[in-house]
């Protein structure tokens, strides 16, 4: 944990592949900790890996910053993933199933979406992207406040 940072928190910089690894397991870790299932876990970690791998692919490194919150009286992990990249041009058309402007197979964010309980995709040509994506935890577990 850096310094200044609450255990209900994590920051990773997203500079290359071993950083999409440590973004994954904070992110694996929190989830855990608010009493997400092993499954849960487990589709958090793939949605960190596939906003992350975008991140690193379309605009060379960006950050992944996880939280804690609470959203409809239950515990949950809140992702915001950034980059200052090239920016997506059509949003709704990236998040089609099969979309891709590389050589992937267009899992990325459709994939992403499907995985977690909220998706929130901003950005313009130029500007970078932000990605907000949020995991309920399906049983009441540790509230944030509770792990501060």
């Amino acid at each position: 944990m850096a310094a200044g940072r609450r255990p209900d928190e994590a920051y990773v910089a997203i500079t290359a592949d071993t950083d999409i690894v440590q973004a994954r397991q904070r992110g694996r870790d929190l989830a855990g900790a608010i009493g997400c299932t092993p499954t849960d876990q487990t589709m958090v970690a793939t949605a960190i890996s596939e906003i992350a791998r975008n991140i690193l692919t379309h605009a060379g490194g960006g950050e992944v910053t996880m939280r804690l919150v609470e959203r409809r009286g239950r515990a949950a992990l809140e992702i915001v993933a950034r980059d200052e990249g090239p920016g997506i041009v059509d949003v709704e058309r990236a998040l089609q199933d099969g979309y891709s402007t590389g050589s992937g197979l267009g899992l990325g964010l459709a994939g992403a979406r499907r995985l977690m309980d909220e998706l929130l995709v901003t950005s313009s040509p130029g500007s970078g992207t932000t990605v907000v994506m949020v995991k309920l935890c399906p049983t009441p577990g540790p509230t944030p406040r509770a792990l501060s």
